[in-house]
């Protein structure tokens, strides 16, 4: 797809959006069903089921996916499609190119293990790697809007009020 493919594409929807805001506000849900038998949940990604589980680092058994694991690859995701739109956007050609995410977490917060540890990421740091030849201050641009319009990274960032409770069956 070329910059004015995508335009095409995202122009009706830009116009709903400017004339009906709140057809702009959507609702994402997820859903998962805690295991019988393991201590994993099975989230629903409606394209399969995905076996979350606790890390090897807090006695998980690794055949499970890890929670941390799965926020970074959404970062990853999110980061790769949005830099991808916007280059598209920009007509930034890019010949090819790669996305990658790491977190460091100190698992003896998770464990209980010393007050002091925060449960959590304690940093994460997002790279893309492109081979392109395009001048360093349309990179700069690219960086800036990749960073402006992510989803999972301005959510991450911004830290968002998250409401949580539990409901008796």
């Amino acid at each position: 797809m070329d910059s004015a493919g995508l335009r095409a594409l995202q122009a009706p929807i830009k116009d709903r959006y400017k004339a009906d805001p709140k057809a702009g506000l959507i609702t994402l849900k997820a859903k998962g069903a805690l295991d019988d038998s393991n201590i994993a949940c099975k989230v629903e990604t409606g394209r399969a089921l995905a076996v979350a589980g606790l890390h090897p680092a807090t006695g998980g058994s690794g055949l499970e996916l890890c929670s941390g694991d799965m926020l970074l690859e959404a970062l990853v995701a999110c980061a790769g499609v949005t830099l991808k739109a916007v280059a598209t956007a920009l007509d930034i050609p890019l010949r090819s190119g790669t996305v990658a995410a790491e977190g460091d977490l100190d698992f003896r917060g998770t464990l209980g293990v010393a007050k002091d540890a925060p449960v959590g990421f304690a940093q994460i740091r997002l790279r893309f790697d492109l081979d392109t030849d395009a001048p360093q201050d349309k990179l700069d641009q690219l960086l800036k809007l990749t960073e402006r319009y992510c989803v999972v990274y301005q959510t991450i960032r911004s830290g968002p009020p998250v409401e949580i409770r539990l409901e008796r069956k």
